[in-house]
């Protein structure tokens, strides 16, 4: 039999800070805007790498970062200091990137994934170089980009299959989005590069794995890539491979530099930065509610089930709706039921957030409430708000837009209905007598249709099963 395979994967991932400016000018920083500008707009001569030109530092980046160290349990370093990375590339228009490299903001934490804990080896600043655009003929570069800060958050090499390396990063966004540094509905970049290697073998890292489902695929296929070298007695080399998200494989790119080849040295034109104690308790004091900390809170406070939670707070506003949903007097079954499955179930359809969504606050809490009074069904209601997402109104205007009515309670009138659909349908009942249930569904579907979603189905299948009791 043969030896089962044991991968090693570390992640490095780079994530655009949700600040007004750059790290080192006070241009406007392109990954908070909602849409992508004209090149070259947003840049000064500090962000062209200027000669004579200096760097000032963006503290609210600092604040960011003792956060993010903070929520991820990391110890703190009470001076850090940052260093020049020494490289030539055309993104690059000093010849250098401002990075962290001795002295992190942060060393030595962890997040829980199912469970298990994945250690984070450091959170860094760095600034974002230009971005560069491949022409057919030509190459073009953007130096909007340029000079955004960047946190790097480095894992040790604790994550051992792609999927949980995909649970790792939902969990990191996570935090990240509940602590207000990175806004996924900008134009901010949440991407990773991925170490991955065979247990005895060379390591490989695979570069710019932009969004968290690409990581999964990508690593999925360098660990079959790796998998298959071995079994045909190949060498891995030890190099730096780029993900092609076109084609969803790896491409060899060079052999993998060592940190020493990038020749760091002290960035004199920066100060060192200490934090106090002081400082950090204040910083510590104003974080919020974290989601690991909120999911125990909603099963204890709100009796709901580990799975109902997870949903709840998978989004700090689906969270927040929730909670502000039964303030408001709406039932917790009923508020866990609507806006942790059928709210959720719409936004993935969508492809989307809540924070992104069209939706408010006000109108979900005003269909859910709807539907418990027994105003709508249950499909109406979901129509209702698949509309509301759809135009942007709220329930009021949805309603009298598509005429949706409220749900037929009266026994009598539905009994008529379910008379009229048996009697339009013979053939159904015909099958229905001789055994074919299915016969059945078709009728309730006929009731349903006739009161456009208005009548409760358990009720018309109850009163048609009577009607054609044999």
């Amino acid at each position: 039999m043969a030896k089962k395979v044991e991968y090693i994967i570390g992640l490095e991932t780079h994530v655009q800070l949700n600040t007004e400016s750059k790290l080192f000018c006070s241009c406007r920083n392109v990954a908070s805007l909602k849409e992508e500008p004209q090149p070259n707009t947003y840049v000064c001569d500090v962000c062209l790498g200027m000669p004579g030109t200096k760097p000032f530092l963006n503290e609210r980046v600092v604040e960011y970062a003792l956060k993010v160290a903070l929520a991820l349990n990391c110890k703190i370093n009470p001076e850090f200091y940052f260093s020049r990375k020494v490289y030539f590339y055309p993104d690059l228009a000093k010849n250098y990137q401002i990075t962290q490299y001795e002295i992190p903001v942060g060393y030595d934490g962890y997040v829980m994934v199912q469970g298990k804990k994945i250690r984070i080896k450091r959170v860094h600043i760095e600034e974002d170089p230009a971005k560069i655009v491949h022409k057919k003929n030509y190459t073009l570069i953007d130096y909007n980009r340029s000079g955004v800060p960047l946190l790097e958050i480095v894992t040790e090499p604790d994550l051992s299959t792609a999927e949980e390396a995909r649970e790792y990063l939902f969990k990191l966004k996570q935090i990240l989005e509940y602590i207000g540094v990175y806004d996924s509905t900008t134009l901010a970049v949440f991407k990773s590069d991925a170490n991955i290697s065979v247990k005895g073998h060379e390591r490989v890292e695979v570069k710019n794995i932009t969004g968290i489902k690409e990581v999964e695929v990508a690593l999925k296929f360098e660990m079959l890539r790796q998998k298959q070298q071995i079994l045909q007695k190949r060498e891995i080399k030890r190099e730096t491979r780029r993900w092609d998200e076109a084609a969803k494989v790896t491409k060899a790119m060079r052999t993998k530099e060592e940190e020493e080849d990038y020749g760091y040295i002290l960035d004199g034109d920066l100060p060192v930065i200490a934090v106090t104690k002081k400082e950090l308790e204040a910083i510590k004091a104003a974080l919020p509610e974290l989601p690991d900390e909120k999911l125990a809170r909603f099963v204890k406070q709100y009796g709901l089930s580990e799975k109902a939670a997870e949903s709840l707070v998978s989004e700090r506003e689906i969270a927040d709706l929730f909670e502000k949903a039964v303030k408001l007097g709406v039932s917790i079954k009923e508020a866990s039921t609507w806006i942790g499955r059928v709210l959720k179930k719409i936004l993935n359809y969508h492809a989307t957030t809540y924070k992104a969504s069209p939706f408010k606050d006000e109108w979900v809490v005003d269909v859910v409430k709807a539907y418990e009074k027994g105003e709508y069904s249950d499909a109406v209601a979901e129509q209702i708000l698949r509309k509301m997402f759809e135009d942007a109104l709220p329930l009021k205007e949805i309603v009298k837009k598509y005429g949706f009515k409220k749900k037929l309670s009266d026994e009598q009138a539905l009994r008529k209905l379910c008379e009229e659909v048996a009697s339009e349908n013979p053939k159904a009942v015909e099958d229905y007598k001789q055994g074919n249930t299915k016969a059945l569904d078709f009728l309730v579907g006929k009731v349903m249709a006739k009161t456009r979603g208005s009548a409760d189905p358990k009720k018309a299948r109850e009163l048609l099963k009577n009607l054609l009791k044999l």
